[in-house]
């Protein structure tokens, strides 16, 4: 099942639309899967429930029909719980492909953690940026993110330990360097008074993003995101 909510209440997305897909398209590849989701608390786990369970939402047709609507040049997020359609290990490369020409002319976004060392994975991913929707791959901590960008065609976002949260951390830095000198910018909704709505940096294309994502560790099972974060020492290089 799939929900469209075509003017979301989140603060954090600020009042855009947003999709939220079945938990069965999580893939296995996802280490918070069960184990430190930011989306399995609060009213977002609830709701996740009930669309997964068939008690809201439509079709998948439904759901394009839905992309379709948005006016042109429309932000949106696909999957504020959820991920890409798929069998839990490969994508659905075709279904990637009816939502990215369904997209047309809209600036959609989203993550992935379906597994981007699997080749059929990636050449769907690449297709769905070069074809104008952009799908984030998701880093599970610095220590990833270099062998991540360096597979190429799909911007990368990347998980931080809690402490990185500067809503909490005020002296956290702002920016972090990875060991090959990619940089690392604090997404900005995380520590000030904006939106997506407002910031759209997840939706930049890869050739006018020369910078990866951080998002801290938040929600109720934070503590366990940061231990997946923590695969080794965060660098702090140029903070700022």
């Amino acid at each position: 099942m799939y929900h469209v909510t075509k003017v979301s209440t989140n603060q954090k997305t600020g009042p855009i639309p947003v999709t939220t897909s079945t938990r069965e398209n999580c893939p296995d590849a996802c280490p918070f899967k069960g184990a430190g989701c930011y989306a399995d608390s609060g009213p977002l786990k609830i709701h996740w429930r009930e669309v997964t369970e068939g008690n809201r939402g439509g079709t998948w047709d439904d759901l394009l029909k839905a992309v379709r609507s948005f006016k042109r040049g429309q932000l949106w997020r696909h999957n504020q719980a959820g991920d890409l359609p798929g069998d839990r290990v490969r994508l659905d490369a075709e279904k990637l492909a009816e939502l990215t020409a369904a997209n047309r002319g809209r600036m959609g976004y989203t993550y992935t953690h379906y597994s981007p060392n699997i080749p059929e994975n990636l050449a769907a991913i690449r297709a769905a940026n070069a074809g104008g929707f952009v799908v984030n791959i998701s880093a599970n901590g610095m220590h990833e993110v270099d062998e991540l960008c360096d597979l190429g065609g799909a911007p990368v976002v990347t998980v931080l330990p809690e402490d990185a949260d500067r809503s909490k951390y005020p002296d956290a830095p702002k920016t972090y360097t990875t060991e090959k000198g990619r940089r690392v910018v604090l997404c900005p909704a995380t520590y000030r008074e904006t939106s997506c709505a407002d910031c759209g940096l997840c939706a930049v294309p890869l050739e006018r993003r020369p910078y990866v994502i951080g998002f801290p560790a938040h929600g109720t099972s934070k503590r366990k995101a940061s231990e997946v974060a923590r695969g080794r020492a965060l660098p702090v290089v140029n903070a700022a």
